[in-house]
């Protein structure tokens, strides 16, 4: 496998016998006749025309005098005599859209990295035992140029990444996250699909300013210890004209058969991994944006379409090979790509979206796995989503919908994630899903967010989750930041910011996040008074922290829970302290413990909980000779 074709194919500035110019160089086996245009020709065909080397199917000419910055496309003939326009699936840059020509850019000129300490820091540590914490985003809609005095006055529609370095560095650092991930930023064309219908596998979209502006982008992130991951999307790709679709004028990029090649869930064309050659595309992207980038992960989009050969699609009783529905080839690829990436880079975080129950996604590939180390929890989220749109009072009917995750919670490495894909398409937002009037929705929230970061699994929300929104997220327009006028969203975006806090301070809540030993419930089956509670245990014994769910709009005042020591406890964290919009009903006081059994439990104490709560509870040992 070759993980490095963007040095072989693509638009190269060079010297050729003294001459400074461009050297490009495409693979096209089945084109008849491949000539290069731009302006620097008036987009004439009949100049330019590339060289095909018979043995390798490579097409290349040096074109001199030619500068970064020149656009450009393919025209291609194909065997029937039709040309067309293609862009250049190696491009390092795009035209911003509605235009799609390639644009010369050299993406190997030197760049003054300055983030050495955080690549050490990560080379160093093992991301299982570490809070994870992520924001995910999309940076066309978190805030947009609206010329507001933060911004050159200039008219452009988005904000370039630079200048939204210097206005998210700041925000995430207030509100506790350890990382960004970014929705796709491959070049593509449609603003709606969100960049996951993507051209350009080399080209970052040039919608926020160029490559060398991403790379100050993630240079700033990384100096202020904040980690960045990107979507990218291994399995399909958009059909526009100018793109990878029947690239020479067969299906290249593709399969050649409609039921593997096209895919209607997104109307996109799915790759082929029985192909070298697209094989090594996808891989060398991978490696290209870690290379040149410094990101510290990808979170690969789509993965269940890559496993299974009719997914999400009518089936028609295909198989593989072997007689089986897996698609063997792209199996074969996802383990290749992780061998690699974890070989080239240190800790690298490679994240799968897998919505089955695929075994061993996040085990290693000579251990039969996938071999990414993280995988997306899809079945927690759609369990708690519908969980907390119930009122309390049908709760007591849907308790496995609350409990039913920990029967699998230790089977993979998972993010716990209300993604993008929660708040869109008629789902509500995280807000409005709530139940209950205004008040309950926050209280309901900020409780199932505290329960969250009690369950085991890194986590992850999706922009303006943080703020309340009532609105689904909209992706033409930014996040509706006039709400942190009001009380109540503003309280939120506070306790957001010291919950991500109290969680990073934990290791309790962290440490043994793929191991059952670090989860014990303590009483799970109260369905009447649909109170939950549980330990989170860190690597020292002493180090666990009990946590208590309300998921009722009932109050309770001395509550008997059970607990494993004889140790006083304190309240460390509670969601409804009024700082954060709750009603300030916590316990103040040292918790005396009594020697009586409950839950299970050799000892037990007395709480107080607020109605739509979530506190935590630590015990106080005291040391010998005291």
């Amino acid at each position: 496998m070759d993980h490095t074709l963007y040095k072989k194919f693509g638009a190269h500035i060079k010297k050729v016998d003294g001459k400074t110019g461009v050297f490009f160089s495409l693979y096209a086996p089945n084109a008849i006749n491949i000539s290069i245009v731009g302006d620097f020709n008036d987009w004439n065909g009949q100049q330019n025309s590339m060289i095909k080397d018979n043995a390798t199917n490579i097409w290349s000419l040096f074109v001199p005098d030619l500068e970064e910055g020149t656009i450009y496309k393919y025209m291609i003939t194909d065997k029937n005599g039709n040309s067309f326009l293609k862009s250049d699936p190696f491009a390092f840059y795009s035209e911003i859209r509605p235009n799609t020509a390639s644009v010369v850019y050299n993406p190997f000129k030197a760049f003054e990295w300055e983030d050495g300490e955080w690549l050490d820091k990560k080379a160093a540590e093992n991301s299982y035992k570490k809070p994870i914490s992520i924001y995910e985003l999309h940076l066309g809609s978190w805030k947009r140029n609206y010329n507001r005095g933060e911004g050159p006055e200039d008219g452009r529609e988005f904000l370039n990444y630079k200048e939204i370095a210097e206005q998210l560095v700041p925000y995430i650092l207030e509100t506790g996250f350890t990382h960004v991930e970014i929705l796709p930023l491959t070049e593509h064309p449609l603003d709606e699909s969100w960049g996951y219908q993507g051209v350009g596998y080399f080209s970052i979209t040039s919608r926020f300013g160029t490559p060398e502006d991403f790379k100050h982008f993630v240079n700033i992130c990384h100096k202020s210890g904040i980690g960045v991951i990107l979507d990218w999307v291994p399995g399909h790709f958009c059909k526009d004209a100018h793109g990878l679709y029947r690239f020479d004028g067969t299906p290249l990029f593709e399969y050649d058969h409609g039921i593997l090649g096209e895919n209607p869930v997104w109307g996109t064309a799915n790759f082929d991994f029985t192909k070298p050659f697209v094989k090594n595309f996808l891989l060398s992207s991978a490696t290209f944006l870690f290379e040149y980038f410094h990101i510290d992960g990808i979170r690969a989009d789509a993965i269940s379409n890559l496993l299974y050969l009719e997914y999400a699609r009518e089936k028609t009783g295909l198989k593989n090979a072997l007689g089986g529905d897996a698609k063997l080839e792209a199996i074969d690829f996802l383990k290749t790509l992780n061998e690699t990436i974890f070989k080239l880079y240190k800790n690298p975080l490679m994240i799968a979206e897998e919505a089955t129950s695929w075994p061993l996604v996040t085990a290693p590939s000579y251990n039969g796995g996938l071999g990414f180390n993280y995988k997306w929890n899809m079945g927690w989220m759609n369990d708690m989503l519908k969980y907390m749109s119930y009122s309390p009072q049908e709760r007591q009917k849907h308790q496995n919908l609350l409990t039913f995750s920990l029967m699998y919670a230790f089977s993979e490495n998972y993010v716990l994630a209300l993604s993008h894909d929660e708040v869109v398409h008629g789902k509500k937002s995280l807000l409005d899903r709530m139940s209950g009037d205004y008040i309950q929705k926050f209280d309901s929230l900020r409780m199932f967010y505290g329960f969250m970061i009690g369950h085991p699994g890194k986590k992850l929300i999706f922009m303006g989750g943080e703020i309340g929104q009532f609105i689904e997220w909209r992706c033409h327009e930014e996040l509706e930041w006039k709400l942190l006028k009001y009380p109540q969203h503003d309280a939120l975006k506070t306790y957001i910011g010291k919950l991500n806090q109290f969680y990073k301070s934990e290791p309790a809540l962290w440490e043994k996040d793929s191991s059952s030993e670090g989860f014990e419930w303590i009483n799970h089956k109260n369905q009447t008074q649909k109170l939950v509670t549980f330990i989170r245990k860190g690597d020292n014994p002493e180090d666990f922290i009990l946590v208590v769910c309300n998921f009722t709009n009932n109050q309770y005042f001395n509550h008997t829970i059970g607990v494993p020591r004889m140790a006083e406890y304190i309240e460390v964290f509670n969601s409804d302290k009024d700082t954060f919009g709750g009603s300030n009903e916590l316990n103040q006081k040292m918790i005396k413990p009594i020697n009586r059994e409950f839950d299970d439990q050799p000892f037990s104490i007395s709480i107080n909980i607020a109605p739509l709560c979530t506190l935590f509870l630590k015990p106080i040992f005291k040391k010998r000779g005291n």
